[in-house]
């Protein structure tokens, strides 16, 4: 990467500030710089930018910065089924790596930031860095077991159970990155959010609708609050936990 694109961007994996999450936990500062060289960071892609489209060649991973992107494939009919939502942190494009070309689409869900990995010079490096290379295991397996999750999800709850879940899974995000896990915008729509879980958009405005009625929850247009976690997990299916505050 160019010493002017580096200055335009004023920031490397040193001092990101969720490289706890990305690629550079656990390098060494050598390591670091190795890995450093080889990222590109570009102009900030607004909503409906696309990364990459089904088909095309892979040649590059990506880390997101700041915003937040929604993958997805398209069906024989040509409908959308969104696969995963992206936050700063998650890297992109781990499932094309076996086909060597993108199995689905990227696309921005607002004004986000991200950083670009060619992928044939991730490999070499990984290669020549066994930390690096035990990292990217880690985060290809969190992915699998992020999408099991996703399908047992879809197969197994019914729709309270669903929207409760998500807004569970984007609190436990949120927390891992060092923001309020009981308070947070949410970038995509509803009809987006309904997608991804396999409802319409009816049942999930309805749904956090009766969960404001039933004080679960407070909805003000795309910001949430979550009010009692313990309930919300409960019809989740899942064991009450202790109300997750913000981290210093």
């Amino acid at each position: 990467m160019s010493s002017d694109n580096r200055s335009a961007n004023h920031i490397n994996c040193q001092n990101c500030g969720i490289n706890q999450l990305c690629l550079p936990y656990t390098l060494d500062d050598s390591s670091l710089n190795k890995l450093d060289s080889i990222i590109e960071r570009k102009r900030p892609y607004q909503r409906g930018d696309t990364l990459f489209r089904a088909g095309e060649p892979l040649i590059s991973l990506y880390a997101v910065r700041s915003g937040s992107l929604k993958s997805y494939i398209l069906n024989d009919s040509g409908e959308m089924q969104i696969t995963a939502f992206h936050l700063p942190g998650d890297l992109i494009g781990f499932s094309s790596i076996s086909e060597q070309s993108y199995q689905g689409f990227s696309e921005a869900l607002e004004t986000s930031m991200v950083c670009e990995i060619p992928y044939e010079n991730l490999e070499l490096l990984s290669g020549q860095v066994p930390s690096l290379r035990r990292q990217i295991m880690r985060l290809m397996s969190e992915e699998i077991n992020t999408d099991k999750r996703m399908l047992s999800l879809v197969t197994s709850r019914n729709a309270e159970a669903r929207v409760a879940t998500f807004l569970l899974e984007l609190s436990s995000r949120f927390h891992k990155r060092g923001l309020s896990s009981t308070e947070y915008r949410l970038s995509m729509t509803r009809a987006e959010i309904g997608n991804y879980l396999g409802l319409t958009v009816e049942t999930v405005s309805r749904l956090l609708g009766k969960f404001q009625k039933e004080s679960l929850i407070e909805v003000d247009g795309r910001f949430v609050k979550l009010l009692q976690i313990n309930r919300i997990n409960e019809i989740a299916g899942l064991s009450p936990i202790p109300c997750q505050k913000k981290q210093a």
